[in-house]
């Protein structure tokens, strides 16, 4: 194989995917990435063998062919140029040549065939989903997977479908235990889709499905074989579902009546800002704080012994009784961070029962904090 490829295109292109790569792999060609000619075209293919990915690029292909390289490696020397282009040559026993016009490099490099096929499951039933809706029910959901490695059942993201009021909506739902998020939104076709009981999508699969949604155009995502697969443009990316079964999480979630006294209304800023302040001396073994209602305050206390304490207290509008409750600051800016309302509003029905976030311009969301004994 002979090219010579646009740095900027390359560097684009071999930067999509590092996320994918696996760095310490007892498999050496899962660190690398395929290199292959299609007609004036360059196809980069990369794998972890639960998730694939495949796009194609521009290229002068002067010799066609097929090779591997570290993406990592290749990712160096595409980012240290300042040359326009980057010409790549296979030579003998599995060498490549790479050269920008001053550095010239010859890398060692591990045979092509060897490298995972990526194969897209035939008769996928595809629905076209909005890129800006997808990426918002990602970034409003993903906060809220498990970090814990014993958390398998719970270290991804459970697809469903769901019916409301007559009409079908998308569901994402995440939880760790300690916090859950959910979002519905209507989506033309989701009734074609294949997940009866819900699907788990991987975490890290998921922050793949965002970053090529995250422009506001659509993509095609649908399900086979126990694989999403999702696509746009020439760009394909594959995943494969957790086979794992999401708890029940339903009846964790309080009902709100429409006469709640219990809801606080505050500036969503002004309380991002002030859990912000909370973190401050918050510590591993001291996570906590103490959030006091009254009728046109919030009081938040944070308290770490080795350290000292921070006391703020905020304006708000609220008609239920007092109440004094324990939640950890950092749930309340993940949840908060991503909103798009000005005005949020806080619902605690007990002390012992968690605190229900929601906002006017972020339709179909909800997120929920369990307390904290203190």
């Amino acid at each position: 194989m002979e090219i010579k490829v646009d740095r900027e295109t390359l560097l684009k292109a071999i930067s999509r995917v590092q996320g994918i790569l696996e760095k310490r792999s007892h498999m050496p060609i899962l660190s690398t990435v395929l290199l292959t000619t299609k007609g004036n075209d360059l196809e980069l293919s990369a794998t972890d063998l639960e998730i694939g990915f495949q796009n194609t690029y521009p290229a002068e292909v002067i010799q066609p062919g097929s090779i591997t390289l570290s993406g990592k490696k290749l990712l160096d020397i595409t980012r240290e140029t300042n040359s326009p282009n980057i010409y790549i040559s296979e030579k003998e026993n599995n060498w490549v040549y790479i050269s920008d016009g001053n550095a010239h490099y010859n890398l060692s490099c591990l045979p092509s065939d060897e490298f995972p096929v990526l194969t897209e499951p035939e008769g996928t039933i595809m629905i076209d989903l909005d890129g800006k809706v997808l990426s918002e029910m990602i970034t409003k959901t993903i906060y809220s997977v498990t970090l814990e490695e014993a958390g398998f059942k719970l270290s991804g993201v459970f697809m469903e479908k769901v019916e409301k009021q007559g009409q079908e909506f998308l569901r994402m739902t995440a939880t760790d235990g300690h916090r859950l998020s959910l979002i519905d939104k209507k989506v033309p076709d989701v009734e074609k889709i294949e997940i009866v009981s819900g699907v788990m999508i991987p975490k890290k699969g998921m922050v793949e499905l965002n970053k090529l949604s995250s422009e506001e155009e659509s993509v095609l995502i649908g399900f086979k074989q126990n694989n999403l697969v999702a696509k746009k443009g020439k760009a394909l990316i594959i995943i494969r579902l957790l086979e794992t079964k999401f708890p029940d999480y339903k009846n964790v979630i309080p009902v709100i009546g429409e006469d709640e006294k219990n809801v606080i209304s505050i500036d969503k800023q002004l309380l991002l800002n002030a859990m912000r302040r909370m973190m401050i001396i918050r510590s591993d073994q001291y996570q906590g704080m103490k959030m006091s209602v009254g009728a046109d305050y919030l009081e938040m206390t944070s308290v770490n012994p080795d350290l000292g304490n921070v006391e703020e207290k905020v304006e708000i509008k609220y008609a239920g009784e007092p109440i004094e409750v324990g939640f950890n600051p950092k749930y309340f800016i993940d949840v908060l961070q991503p909103m798009d309302s000005d005005t949020v509003y806080l619902t605690i029905k007990e002390q012992t029962g968690p605190c229900l976030i929601t906002g006017d311009q972020d339709d179909g969301f909800l997120g929920l904090i369990m307390p904290m004994r203190l």
